[in-house]
């Protein structure tokens, strides 16, 4: 196994992100003189996605702790979108809800470790009618496998700290391989989820993390987030050989870059949580000659509506596809919509509102059902807790820091597991959702407006709320009764 030590300084530290694998190795490799040939010139597409990431925790979205150089340089050379939001703040449903275009209820994949129906099609089949060749390396968490023809260039689904996680000279190869038409690699980290192990873990003093105000102050909370941060900047790195690759191949001027955090990160009030820090995304990217570098732009936008922009950039046209799934009116196209104009800075607006739901039915020592869904406008979150008397449940509150939550703030942890059935959050002035206005008689209109407005969307979507939530086991391959 080939280790190469790429070295960073962090306000005077010395620190050593270690890349595993051959693909660490590229960055040596001086850039051809000739870039390679591809007959059709429309342009490839690089689609990098993180795992388990709060985008405030990175550079171009506000951190002022975490060492992220790669990002920083693709936000400089390429376009923030700052209200990028996922629909379901576990991984298996959010790529499969970015891969279909389609919201999770609707295409069946809302549960984590879950499938889409049968029939449903994908951004692979789309891309490769519109003849694209269509790659993925790392992390898949999507099924049935079949309905989503990428080439695998290898990965693990889940990274345990050991071996190679992923060899990335893989994705080199491939696109050297097929230059006679354009292409989409998809590269999905692991990193930066549990566990973690991947990066210099000396690099972040707990003592000096400055944690968020949702957060409970512990010792080991502090630990755990130090971690968290190397393996942010071992994802960073990462980023940069995928760029680097990029721009050997000779293709950079003719390829799109995008980053996409995913959902938030495993700590309380985040992740398999409906509020801002599990929902909120970061998503940053670089079109040479087409977007302007270092902009940023304020449309509220949604992971589904992904597919159909890169649908809208290769020369097909979105509003006219079949997606294989009926909604609750009938229709047969997408749910997300194009964003291909904001990108090149013509627009700034898209939706007036973003949904998401979330079951732990199904999810790692989950609650048995306990159903949340929301609805997101420019300045409030309407969350409604459908089995509210009932305890909410996951893997992180088993977990030794949390018990330090629940000894140091019983109030703040108790909240985390018991919550009352209606939220209501001004994410504007309250972006940490720490005061509950949904029993203020000041805002009554506007929690009626927004619980109007999931109901209309929870109706398009087949979502039938409790029911769907105790159907949820179905959603998953390991119970399925398919053919």
């Amino acid at each position: 196994m080939m280790i190469f030590n790429k070295r960073h300084v962090i306000k005077g530290i010395l620190i050593s992100t270690v890349l595993l694998g051959a693909g660490a190795l590229l960055a040596l490799k001086p850039s051809p003189v000739k870039p390679a040939k591809q007959k059709d010139r429309r342009p490839n597409i690089v689609f990098i996605m993180a795992d388990d990431l709060t985008m405030t925790d990175v550079g171009p979205f506000g951190s002022t702790q975490v060492h992220t150089p790669n990002m920083d340089r693709l936000a400089r050379e390429g376009v923030c979108l700052d209200n990028m939001f996922n629909m379901v703040p576990v991984c298996s449903p959010t790529r499969q809800s970015l891969l279909t275009g389609l919201g999770p209820v609707r295409s069946g994949a809302y549960p984590n470790h879950t499938m889409i129906y049968k029939g449903i099609k994908t951004l692979p089949v789309y891309l490769k009618q519109l003849g694209y060749n269509a790659a993925i390396i790392g992390k898949r968490h999507y099924a049935p496998d079949e309905s989503y023809p990428f080439d695998f260039l290898g990965g693990r689904d889940h990274d345990d700290g050991t071996g190679i996680d992923v060899d990335l000279s893989k994705a080199e190869d491939w696109v050297k391989k097929y230059t006679d038409k354009p292409f989409y690699l998809m590269f999905t980290s692991n990193q930066p989820h549990e566990p973690y192990t991947r990066g210099n873990q000396a690099a972040y003093d707990p003592d000096k993390v400055k944690l968020g105000p949702n957060m409970v102050d512990t010792k080991l909370t502090r630990k755990r987030m130090a971690k968290y941060f190397a393996e942010i900047t071992y994802l960073d790195s990462l980023i940069g050989v995928t760029l680097d690759i990029v721009k050997r191949t000779g293709q950079e001027d003719n390829t799109i870059i995008m980053f996409a955090t995913e959902q938030g990160n495993s700590f309380p009030f985040s992740k398999w949580t409906l509020y801002n820090q599990g929902l909120h995304s970061g998503f940053i990217a670089k079109w040479p000659g087409k977007i302007k570098p270092g902009t940023r732009n304020p449309a509220m936008l949604e992971y589904i509506d992904i597919t159909p922009t890169l649908i809208d950039i290769v020369g097909g046209d979105p509003t006219k596809i079949n997606t294989g799934s009926k909604d609750g009116n009938g229709k047969m196209g997408f749910d997300g919509l194009s964003f291909k104009k904001v990108l090149l800075g013509q627009e700034t607006h898209v939706r007036d509102y973003v949904f998401a739901e979330q079951t732990t039915r199904g999810i790692i020592q989950g609650s048995d059902a306990y159903a949340i869904r929301s609805a997101l406008s420019k300045q409030f979150l309407y969350i409604h807790n459908l089995n509210f008397k009932e305890t909410f449940k996951n893997t992180v509150v088993r977990m030794p820091f949390f018990k330090e939550w629940q000894e140091t703030n019983p109030t703040r942890a108790g909240f985390y597991q018991v919550r009352p059935e209606d939220e209501l959050y001004d994410i504007v002035n309250d972006p940490f959702n720490l005061k509950n206005l949904a029993g203020d008689p000041k805002y009554t209109n506007v929690k009626t407006e927004l619980k109007a407005q999931l109901a209309t969307f929870m109706k398009q979507q087949n979502d039938k709320g409790i029911q769907t939530e105790m159907e949820a086991l179905t959603r998953q391959p390991k119970n399925a009764t398919e053919d």
